[in-house]
């Protein structure tokens, strides 16, 4: 359907336009927030109480994680595509409701595999709808010369979870029990993620637009070459996949990422453990995200003017290095190291999103973004699925988390000497250039 001059004043307010990049930022950081915070970052707070009541080992408590990456990452591996070509809107109002009905009958569960299958396969599949792949990847088409900054506001909606969710449900929790708790979070996630679909669009160009919002004045002074030559070096998926560059990344970012999803459930039982409160255990979590929060416009300018590669190996290694810092700090009983560890662990998850975003952007270009991205979800499970998992059985066998959490941390450290390594690829002179997709309608 073609677009009017009346769809391309796109100020929800219906005042003076305001490009409307800025208004999916804010769309995106909601997602964000509840798609991480309802399927991470409160998870911990749940394990416990759950696990004592149920009679369930924490292998299997934690079993529907590392099903959920597998579901994730299939799942995925369809949406970026579509998201390609008819943006995200459907899709973010189908996740609204499959992930509010499976958090609503979370609280309902009976049987372990009751758990499995409501956490591990439907809230997942719900997340995946509403989650990062699908708002960064808009975000990617919307912005080029800004794209480090957009995406880093955006993705502040993750720190944010832990700043809030993480404490609010362990309240909950010990108020009103695991069960209502549930219900609350399926009631608030259906209020919000709405709103934030029906404000989606695909593309700029859709709208007469070009990305970052620049004029006809900027294209005559050439402030539109990087997003010109952005658009023109995109890869194919098929290009992508032929390529050592893509599968060096999956793995490099995959071995980075294996810290969030374990610390995000285990920090909690964790710290319990070894003889801390809930509420200071829940604390931590807060405690990483607060840095993690306000580091990342850091991180997003800074990305936007420096080369992101060496960033991003800065990034991951400060990961690494603060797990090492709480392990022997928990194993000291010094409080103080432990909120040292905590504070670095914020600063180095400060840049995972952004930086990870904006590298695979600027590797394979704006155009098929989201069918790239896509396809390297498959590839990830490898890497991480199983690391929650095996963490959990770690400690069923020994007592404790010590050797698995350092063990996640130097991974982070050989994914900070791997990004430095990978080479950027080239796409062939010869591949023919079209203008931009049009959306299905």
């Amino acid at each position: 359907m073609a677009q009017t001059p009346a769809d391309q004043d796109l100020s929800p307010t219906g005042g003076p336009v305001i490009y409307y990049g800025y208004w999916l930022i804010v769309a995106a950081f909601l997602a964000q927030f509840v798609s991480v915070g309802v399927q991470n970052y409160v998870i911990g707070s749940f394990m416990i109480p759950m696990t004592d009541e149920m009679g369930w080992t924490r292998a299997e408590f934690t079993l529907p994680r590392t099903l959920g990456q597998v579901v994730m990452a299939f799942s995925g591996f369809f949406i970026g595509t579509w998201v390609d070509r008819s943006g995200a809107k459907r899709f973010m109002l189908m996740g609204a409701v499959i992930l509010s009905v499976a958090l609503y009958a979370l609280s309902l569960i009976q049987t372990l595999w009751h758990w499995v299958v409501l956490n591990g396969v439907v809230l997942t599949v719900g997340a995946a709808l509403i989650g990062n792949l699908v708002v960064n990847v808009t975000l990617a088409k919307w912005f080029v010369d800004f794209r480090g900054r957009a995406v880093a506001f955006a993705a502040m909606g993750v720190s944010f979870a832990g700043v809030f969710l993480t404490p609010v449900a362990t309240m909950l929790i010990d108020a009103l029990g695991w069960r209502t708790a549930w219900q609350w979070l399926a009631i608030c996630t259906l209020l919000i993620i709405v709103p934030v679909a029906m404000s989606m669009r695909r593309a700029p160009e859709d709208y007469g637009l070009r990305p970052d919002g620049r004029t006809e004045a900027d294209v005559a002074s050439g402030k539109t070459a990087k997003a010109n030559l952005d658009f023109q070096n995109s890869m194919t998926r098929r290009e992508a996949l032929g390529t050592s560059s893509f599968y060096l990344l999956v793995l490099a970012f995959g071995l980075f990422g294996i810290t969030i999803q374990v610390m995000l459930i285990q920090t909690v039982p964790f710290m319990t453990d070894a003889g801390y409160s809930r509420s200071t255990a829940a604390l931590m979590i807060t405690l990483a995200s607060v840095p993690a929060l306000l580091s990342k416009p850091i991180w997003g300018w800074l990305i936007d003017g420096l080369r992101p590669k060496p960033l991003a190996s800065t990034s991951a290694a400060l990961t690494g290095l603060s797990l090492f810092i709480i392990v022997f700090a928990v194993t000291h009983d010094s409080l103080y190291g432990v909120y040292a560890g905590f504070c670095v662990l914020g600063f180095g998850w400060g840049g995972m999103i952004p930086l990870q975003e904006v590298i695979w952007a600027s590797f394979f270009g704006r155009r098929y973004l989201g069918a790239v991205r896509s396809a390297a979800m498959p590839f990830s499970i490898f890497l991480t699925a199983g690391a929650p998992l095996a963490t959990s059985y770690y400690f069923d066998q020994i007592g404790n988390y010590n050797g698995a959490i350092l063990t996640v941390g130097s991974a982070n450290l050989l994914s900070a000497v791997m990004i430095l390594l990978i080479p950027e690829p080239r796409k062939s002179e010869s591949a023919e250039v079209s203008p931009p997709d049009a959306p299905d309608t």
